[in-house]
C-alpha cells in the first residue's frame, strides 16, 4: 500500500450521517407545519417522497442542468405536489426551514469519530472535499464536532467545481500542499467520489455500508469506518 499523507473525506453519508439527521429534520416540519391536516396522512410517505425528489435534483445541480436555489425549493415542491399541495408559499418556506435544521443535526455515522481519532494520532492531514453549500457544511461539522479535525475544507462553492470533476479534486490537492500520490479519498457516492477521484488519478476507498453491488473497481472498499484503522 502506499504512504498516504493526506486523507481526502466526503461528508455526508461518510462521516455525517445524512439520512438519520434528514430524516429528524423533516419530522420536526412534519409537525411544526401540521403536514397531517394538509392530508399527508403518513409521515414516511412525506419523508419517501422528499428523499425521492432530493435525489433526483441533485442529480440534475450536479450535472448543470439547474441552480442551486432551484434546487433547494424545488425538491420541496415537487413532494408537495405529489401529495396534491400546490402552494408554492409553503413549498418556500418548508424549504426555508429545513436548510436552517438540518446542519443543527449532529449525528455521525458509526466509528466516524474514532476513525478521525486515530487519523489524527497517525499524523495524517485530514481534509474535506464536499459537493454541500458552504455555510450549511461548516454548520453541521461544528454541530457535530468535527470541524477541528480539517485542515482544509473544499466545498463546490469555494472551488468553483463539482464532484465527480476532476477540477475539485485538483483544487483540493493544490490547497492542502499535497501530491496526487499521496492522497487518497474516502468517501460513499460511487460516482462522485470514487470515479471522480479515479478520474484525477487520486486513490479511493469505496465506503459502502450496504453492500450494494456494483461493477467498478475503486482502490479499496470498505463496509464500515472502523476498517480504515486496519488499512491506514
Amino acid at each position: 500500500m502506499p504512504e498516504y499523507k493526506h486523507l481526502f473525506f466526503d461528508l455526508d453519508h461518510t462521516l455525517w450521517d445524512f439520512e438519520r439527521n434528514s430524516g429528524a429534520t423533516l419530522e420536526q416540519l412534519y409537525s411544526e407545519f401540521r403536514l397531517e391536516e394538509r392530508g399527508i396522512t403518513v409521515f414516511e410517505d412525506f419523508r419517501a417522497t422528499y428523499e425521492r425528489h432530493n435525489e433526483r435534483f441533485w442529480e440534475r445541480f450536479r450535472k448543470g442542468h439547474i441552480h442551486r436555489d432551484e434546487l433547494r425549493w424545488k425538491r420541496m415542491w415537487h413532494t408537495l405536489l405529489d401529495f396534491k399541495i400546490a402552494d408554492n408559499n409553503l413549498a418556500h418556506r418548508l424549504s426555508e426551514v429545513y436548510l436552517e435544521q438540518l446542519p443543527r443535526q449532529g449525528k455521525l455515522m458509526p466509528y466516524a469519530l474514532e476513525v478521525l481519532d486515530y487519523c489524527v494520532a497517525g499524523n495524517y492531514q485530514l481534509h474535506m472535499i464536499t459537493n454541500g453549500f458552504e455555510l450549511t457544511q461548516w454548520e453541521k461539522m461544528r454541530t457535530s464536532g468535527i470541524d477541528h479535525y480539517f485542515n482544509k475544507v473544499i466545498t463546490s462553492e469555494s472551488s468553483n467545481s463539482m464532484k465527480p470533476m476532476p477540477a475539485i479534486f485538483a483544487y483540493a490537492v493544490e490547497a492542502a500542499g499535497a501530491s496526487v500520490g499521496e492522497s487518497l479519498m474516502i468517501g460513499d457516492a460511487l460516482e462522485a467520489d470514487i470515479l471522480g477521484a479515479q478520474g484525477y488519478g487520486m486513490d479511493q476507498v469505496y465506503y459502502n455500508p450496504a453492500r450494494a453491488p456494483h461493477s467498478e473497481k475503486p482502490t479499496y472498499e470498505i463496509d464500515c469506518l472502523s476498517q480504515l484503522k486496519q488499512m491506514l
